[in-house]
């Protein structure tokens, strides 16, 4: 069987970063584009660190490149930033200065790189009806492709999004999922959206945990940039969550939404109606699913409920094991 065309929209962040690690090393999927967008880092910036992790893996085929340019991409994380102060310096902590910890990303021309928008619509034009979008990061670049091609969303094959949660709490306030939180309005529309999608929410992402122990495991290379890179991340990723977090792990939902594409036997999903508030003071960004015994609201999305924590874990450490 021919692997699955994927494009992967992300903010990287080192939970996208080894997300992409992940999918590029996984001969499953035949990742065609990677695009950037503003969120734990700016939009630039995660042009860079794309092309970055790109380098440093040399996937034997290379996925094109997109860059986020809607007209708002280099202001939102400035007043993301105003809005939310303490909750998202603390997010920035957790990922270093430029979204990679310690990896060195340096200065990057991305001369050829495309709207992220543009290269969206421009990939499910070529392969109408074969690619899986995943994104792990605010949905800003999907809602600006459907606001550029309104017929953008019916020529994939679905759309997979790490965002919200159902009933664990949120990452950046008590009530919201970051990925949400960032640009509520693009994710409502997007999450209403008439179109196959999928979520990945907290409380099914968030079941992924990498310890220290887990990276001895890896036995990852150090002759290899690949394993350089992987062990880097891991590494500052598991120091700062036991610095500033107190925790004794990596929790890795991003691993989920790779998995609920290449390994989709894990997860149980279930049809659910979900909307987003964008107006609250208290819960903003947050995801209302109608989980009323009597529900008035269509089913507009599936959502992964639950997961085989032991079949994720393996299919992580052994996608991760194939760095050389």
């Amino acid at each position: 069987m021919a692997p699955q065309k994927v494009m992967i929209d992300a903010d990287p962040g080192i939970g996208d970063g080894l997300a992409l690690c992940l999918a590029l090393m996984d001969p499953e999927l035949d990742i065609v584009a990677v695009t950037g967008v503003g969120g734990r880092v700016s939009a630039t910036q995660a042009g860079s660190n794309l092309w970055s992790i790109i380098e440093a893996m040399d996937p034997p085929k290379r996925p094109r490149l997109g860059i986020a340019d809607s007209p708002e991409s280099q202001y939102e994380l400035v007043r993301f930033s105003e809005r939310y102060g303490d909750d998202a310096d603390i997010s920035r902590r957790l990922n270093g200065e430029h979204g990679l910890g310690d990896w060195p990303v340096g200065d990057t021309h991305l001369y050829h790189a495309k709207s992220s928008a543009k290269l969206m619509i421009e990939i499910s034009r070529e392969y109408p009806g074969e690619v899986t979008i995943i994104t792990l990061g605010p949905l800003t670049s999907l809602a600006w492709a459907t606001e550029l091609d309104p017929e953008f969303l019916s020529r994939l094959k679905g759309v997979v999004s790490m965002a919200g949660t159902v009933i664990a709490p949120g990452d950046i306030t008590p009530t919201a999922e970051f990925n949400v939180c960032f640009e509520p309005d693009a994710a409502r529309r997007m999450l209403r959206y008439p179109a196959t999608k999928t979520l990945v929410p907290l409380d099914a992402g968030a079941k992924t945990t990498l310890t220290f122990n887990h990276v001895q495991q890896l036995d990852l290379p150090e002759t290899s940039t690949a394993g350089q890179l992987l062990q880097s991340l891991l590494t500052y990723g598991l120091r700062a969550c036991h610095q500033h977090c107190g925790i004794e792990g990596f929790n890795f939902p991003e691993a989920a939404a790779i998995a609920a594409v290449a390994r989709p036997a894990l997860f149980i999903r279930q049809a659910m109606s979900v909307d987003v508030e964008t107006e609250g003071r208290l819960t903003r960004g947050m995801t209302v699913f109608d989980r009323r015994a009597m529900k008035t609201w269509r089913p507009n999305l599936d959502v992964l409920i639950d997961v085989n924590m032991q079949g994720l874990h393996d299919y992580v450490m052994a996608t991760l094991r194939r760095a050389r």
